[in-house]
């Protein structure tokens, strides 16, 4: 991509306005608890006290909107805290430019290593030095700087109070990511019926993981619901498509792969249901048509062995989900669930017996729900003065050569730097917009630097122009500014998720306003501000372009790395089939977690890469779609020979032993080949899974084996193509 597509590209993405669900509720809160520390600090301490503080309160509940799973008054604490420490230390040395350049530096240099932690530090971090640059401005003696240190964490702590008083649907972003997963398997489904090896995106899987870890405290106060439908879950997914694929399940058309589509059909129904009920803490309410066809008696008649087993176990599994979303005693009767009941029994009745089936998965009954992770152990998340050592770890990991976060910390540190300089040369007073605009921007990749980039800019400049108009036209008193402050606040908590530039519209007027209660908000033109963004945002491209982190020449080791993790658990699912422990196996569970991981990191790589104007160094975009592709069929037929795990105790296959090693060192092989720029060759694996054709006589098996080596020379043909 050449420089101009990348520039144009990143500046429609960062100008573009998305439709988003609003949280007024939410945004009240957070305009609240600023009102509250404005009001409180202007009619004891006076508009400078009230500003900085206003700071504190302000960040705070911006903290809160991020998307953590941590509690929302420990991340108020949190940013309440570090900005006050920040902004102490910082006036302490203000008055000597060489000491404050320095702290600046190491301040932002590890606001930088802070992305090694999560988006969450890296912003909390990055708006620290930002919010710094302006409240080391207000005080005017040691004393009066301790005393705004402690209004900013006063701010943070009114906003972690007001989170607690005033609960907004608590455990909503927990909600929200489980009743993602099972829309995202019901949306699976649905596709299954017209492409029966339609891909999946384990991402709102892998997200639901993540908003299960809960601290202690919140372990306790969890509600029951959001324990075990995840894991229910994840057990769906495999079984959905070896119900649906010709190779291992019902054949491409008649009136088995008729019924296959009604079941799949119903399944979509049955886990939107629990995702509505879970998204909005209602009853389950059951689709009596879907019940009815998971329930219909002649599957058994219709359907093959393998395929009949795998439908058992799907309503097994989807009866499971149901009680889990709405538990009840095993004496409370089971309600029609089209009024908002108890779901009943999805299990088909036996048509020889004359009851229900039993569950052909027994590891997946309730009893099993509340046990630890297998890969983790119990999912648990560290207290906030666990995390610390924790997040330090992380980032001294990343002091390395070759890290894209060290690379950032360098850069944005260097730029922060220069831009604090220029604005002491440059005579346009109020020289930090500059810095401020360019730690605000920056970020580990190119497309969203430049993109907020140039949001930043246009947001300042409508932003700035509004409330300069406002000033100048209305004359507004301390009061009345600060109010204009909280509502312009308020817009930008409201908007903030429906544009990085309209977020900025909000920002950039709320400090007009904030300052204004002192009489400094409009001593600078609208000219000097903008120009000063401008020369922020400018400095942070310029600083990328000079000092970059591409993601394009690492695009074939990030290949390499998802190519080893699937053949890890190609590898683990086929040695459970060598030694039987069931389908809950744990080491099969931790490589498919590994194998996940690799994947998310390769779309990312790709996805950012995309946005980069460099040219491929050995991956073109059509060799990384395809390759993708190719190992993403890999990783689904070891997801079929997984489905079909055999319980602790079946007979063995002892051929599964040898396959599995040879699925191991041929892909180990293959990720070196790859990250040396060479197309792998599968010759030894060739002649394992022809020797598997004639000593396994179960045709699963045999089916799945060949769709592995297929998938690999898939990959092979789309790196020598390159």
């Amino acid at each position: 991509m050449s420089w101009l597509r990348a520039l144009r590209e990143t500046a429609r993405s960062g100008l573009t306005v998305e439709r988003r669900r609003l949280a007024p509720a939410i945004a009240a809160r957070g305009a609240l608890g600023l009102a509250l520390v404005i009001g409180f600090s202007l009619a004891f301490f006076g508009p400078a006290v009230a500003a900085s503080s206003a700071f504190g309160a302000f960040q705070a509940a911006i903290a809160t909107f991020q998307r953590s799973w941590r509690p929302r008054p420990t991340l108020a604490l949190a940013s309440g805290g570090s900005l006050a420490v920040s902004t102490f230390l910082g006036y302490l040395t203000g008055a000597h430019t060489l000491l404050f350049l320095a702290l600046l530096l190491l301040w932002t240099f590890l606001s930088g290593l802070a992305w090694a932690a999560g988006p969450t530090a890296g912003l909390i971090a990055s708006s620290n030095v930002a919010i710094m640059l302006v409240t080391v401005t207000l005080p005017t003696s040691v004393a009066t700087a301790a005393g705004h240190a402690v209004m900013i964490f006063a701010g943070g702590v009114v906003q972690a109070a007001l989170v607690v008083l005033l609960p907004v649907r608590p455990w909503g972003a927990q909600r929200d990511a489980l009743a993602d997963a099972l829309a995202a398997e019901a949306d699976y489904a649905r596709r299954l019926r017209h492409d029966p090896v339609a891909s999946f995106d384990p991402v709102p899987l892998m997200t639901a993981r993540s908003a299960a870890a809960v601290t202690p405290r919140q372990a306790r106060r969890r509600p029951a619901e959001l324990h075990g439908p995840r894991r229910l879950a994840e057990r769906i997914r495999p079984v959905l498509a070896s119900l649906a694929d010709p190779a291992v399940g019902a054949p491409a058309e008649g009136p088995q792969r008729d019924r296959v589509r009604e079941l799949l059909a119903a399944a979509g129904e049955v886990l939107d249901a629990a995702a509505h009920a879970i998204r909005h803490g209602e009853p389950v309410r059951l689709p009596p048509a879907a019940v009815a066809a998971l329930r219909t008696p002649d599957t058994g008649t219709i359907l093959d062995d393998r395929s009949h087993r795998a439908a058992l176990r799907l309503a097994a599994l989807l009866g499971d989900v149901v009680e889990t979303v709405e538990p009840r005693t095993e004496t409370s009767p089971k309600a029609d669930p089209a009024n908002g009941g108890t779901a009943p029994d999805l299990a088909a009745p036996d048509p020889a017996a004359g009851a229900a089936a039993p569950d052909p998965a027994p590891d997946l009954a309730a009893r099993d729900l509340a046990a630890p992770d297998p890969a983790t152990g119990a999912r648990t998340r560290p207290t906030l003065l666990r995390l610390a050592p924790l997040a330090l770890a992380a980032m001294r990991a990343e002091v390395r050569p070759g890290s894209p976060i060290l690379r950032h910390a360098l850069r944005v540190s260097a730029v922060t730097a220069a831009g604090y300089l220029l604005g002491l040369v440059l005579p346009l007073g109020h020289g930090y917009w500059a810095p401020m605009a360019s730690v605000m921007v920056m970020r580990p990749d190119f497309s969203q630097t430049y993109a907020r980039s140039v949001a930043r800019f246009g947001g300042t400049l409508v932003g700035v122009a509004l409330a300069t108009a406002v000033v100048r036209t209305a004359h507004p008193g301390t009061y009345l500014s600060a109010g204009l402050a909280v509502l312009s606040a308020f817009g930008m908590y409201l908007l903030m998720r429906t544009g990085y530039a309209v977020s900025q519209v909000c920002v950039a007027a709320y400090v007009v306003f904030l300052l204004g209660m002192e009489g400094s908000g409009v001593t600078q033109t609208v000219r000097d501000r903008v120009t000063l963004t401008l020369l922020g945002g400018l400095l942070a491209m310029l600083g990328y372009a000079l000092y970059p982190a591409w993601e394009t020449p690492r695009l074939r080791g990030r290949l390499a790395d998802w190519l080893a993790a699937s053949g890890r658990y190609a590898a683990a699912v086929a040695a459970r089939y060598a030694a039987p422990a069931g389908p809950g196996s744990p080491d099969v569970r931790e490589a498919l977690l590994a194998a996940r991981a690799a994947r998310v990191a390769w779309q990312d790589a790709l996805g950012r890469a995309g946005h980069e104007p460099v040219r491929h160094r050995g991956l073109s975009h059509a060799a990384a779609e395809d390759a993708g592709h190719a190992i993403a069929e890999f990783g689904r037929a070891a997801m079929l020979l997984e489905a079909h795990l055999p319980d602790r105790g079946a007979p063995p296959v002892p051929a599964a032993a040898g396959l599995a090693e040879a699925l191991r060192e041929a892909t180990e092989r293959g990720a070196k080949a790859v990250r040396e720029r060479r197309a792998p060759a599968w010759d030894d694996l060739r002649e394992t899974v022809a020797a598997w054709d004639t000593e396994v006589a179960d045709p699963l098996l045999r089916k799945a084996a060949r769709l592995l080596l297929a998938a690999l020379d898939e990959l092979s043909t789309a790196l020598a193509a390159d």
